[in-house]
């Protein structure tokens, strides 16, 4: 473990190696200092943003002890908001001895994680592979796999899949809860869940399609800019939220505020929903009809049956 930055914890801290900062462009400084000493550390005064450099840099980051929630958040995102490209960086990897909190990874786009302990869930936009360090699990991100394959990798549970080709396909059959599925995806791939997700399923997401055969939580197809989302079961609140562009396609229940601060793109709903203006119900044209026949599979009398709603 060369080029190592090592932190002692003696209590659980959130946002470690956090690349937004816990969203600074939202609270600007009010809930997190970047440059603040790490909350609980012992024997050393790193601030949040040495651990971020140090992985932006290709170094490792070591902490010794429990990780708290938002582990290695937008891991390997070279953010707009800091003067970044918006597009995925080479990073370091991150090794807990310990445990590590919910929301480990959420949109996360490179790097690796390994974690000695238990991982809580939700989990991030991670899956877990076989890891090549003794005495730890070790996790990607779901982004980066769609965009560069397994390579030599296995998943830890076999119910999950992989196929590589023209559009790359990964099943995720594991059970685990997920925030972020996709997260800034860019390339014409496919996940399928089989089961539900948590939060922001597509956020970000430029190109690709999601499936969830189950539930999904809030914020689906926040921010969404191209690609689909398509949930079979019910979505949260604020579905559809900041949408840009592409399409969120729902055949259950969803619950308020959806298309909030909507921009672009398209919501399809089996049923009528109530949205936020400027977004109102739009009538679906020929090409929305093919799409909804391809992408679920079905005829032009059941695409018929979804309401179309977006800034008309």
């Amino acid at each position: 473990m060369s080029n190592m930055l090592t932190l002692n914890l003696q209590s659980p801290t959130n946002c470690l190696c956090d690349f937004t900062y816990n969203f600074y462009w939202q609270h600007e400084g009010a809930e997190l200092d970047p440059d603040a000493p790490i909350d609980n550390q012992h024997g050393s005064e790193y601030s949040y943003r040495d651990l971020v450099e140090h992985l932006r840099s290709c170094g490792d980051v070591h902490i010794k002890g429990t990780a708290g929630s938002r582990l290695a958040s937008s891991l390997g995102v070279d953010l707009k908001y800091f003067g970044g490209s918006g597009r995925a960086l080479g990073v370091g990897s991150i090794f807990v001895d310990g445990d590590a909190g919910t929301r480990m990874g959420i949109s996360m786009v490179s790097g690796r994680l390994y974690v000695s302990g238990s991982v809580a869930q939700p989990m991030g936009n991670v899956v877990g592979v076989v890891s090549d360090r003794e005495g730890y699990c070790c996790f990607r991100s779901i982004t980066e796999i769609l965009h560069q394959g397994m390579g030599a990798d296995e998943f830890t549970d076999g119910r999950n899949s992989f196929q590589d080709g023209d559009v790359p396909c990964l099943v995720l059959a594991d059970g685990v809860l997920r925030d972020t599925v996709g997260a800034r995806c860019e390339r014409d791939a496919k996940v399928m869940v089989e089961g539900d997700v948590s939060l922001s399923t597509g956020i970000l997401m430029r190109k690709g399609t999601v499936v969830v055969e189950g539930n999904a939580g809030m914020n689906t197809g926040t921010l969404l800019a191209g690609g689909t989302v398509v949930v079979r079961g019910d979505v949260g609140e604020f579905a559809a939220a900041d949408m840009r562009a592409g399409n969120l396609i729902i055949t259950g229940k969803s619950r308020g505020y959806m298309c909030a601060n909507m921009r672009g793109g398209a919501v399809f709903a089996k049923r009528e929903v109530k949205v936020i203006p400027p977004a109102a119900q739009c009538q679906p044209s020929d090409s929305d009809l093919k799409l909804l026949v391809d992408v679920l599979d079905t005829n032009r009398m059941d695409a018929m049956s979804y309401r179309k709603y977006g800034i008309c």
